[in-house]
């Protein structure tokens, strides 16, 4: 066998080893990115979408100087990012 023909040989080996490789080891789906983002959007509003309905009863129930729903609201908030940033750390260690 010359050279060349044993380059060659190499250059197929090597394209068919990359090609298995990519094949075993798919990256991931660009919808994963829309997943993704999803979930975080529900991660978010529904704690936010709770409080707000939890807020408005309080309200109607048992009256403050303040309101039980603007407090409840930025409470989902806040406990629907922490939520997101927790999966989203959860995700990137995977």
């Amino acid at each position: 066998m010359t050279d060349r023909n044993r380059k060659q040989v190499d250059e197929i080996g090597h394209s068919a080893a990359r090609k298995k490789t990519a094949r075993d080891n798919p990256g991931p789906s660009p919808l994963r990115g829309v997943a993704v983002f999803g979930t975080i959007g529900w991660a978010i509003a529904v704690p936010t979408v709770a409080g707000a309905f939890l807020g408005l009863w309080l309200d109607r129930t048992r009256p403050q100087d303040f309101s039980w729903t603007i407090a409840l609201i930025l409470g989902g908030v806040v406990i629907g990012v922490a939520i997101a940033w927790a999966w989203i750390d959860r995700e990137k260690s995977e």
